[in-house]
């Protein structure tokens, strides 16, 4: 009866220690799935600052290439409207 006793308390001791273990594991899984999820989100946030830098500086790129087509456009009005004035005065001269 001794031996088997012996033997109850063996298992028992490796069914502790196993236990134990189980839980060990299961804490350090746990925390890396918390460090692997904090990381996570750290590089999300790091992605979506990027983009809206970018989309700011798109925007701002697009605004100034807008001032300038309109700055050309404005630009080459008044030379047509120059050259109209400027035929319209060389018409009278002749008529006149």
């Amino acid at each position: 009866m001794k031996e088997q006793e012996k033997q109850s308390q063996k298992e028992a001791k490796q069914a502790e220690k196993r236990i134990e273990e189980d839980a060990k594991n299961l804490a350090r899984e746990q925390q890396t799935k918390k460090i692997y999820l904090a990381k996570e989100e750290v590089l999300e946030k790091a992605t979506k600052a990027k983009e809206t830098e970018r989309a700011q500086k798109r925007t701002a790129e697009n605004i100034k290439e807008l001032e300038r087509e309109n700055a050309r456009k404005e630009a080459y009005l008044a030379r047509e409207k120059t050259i109209a004035s400027e035929l319209e005065a060389r018409n009278k001269k002749i008529k006149g």
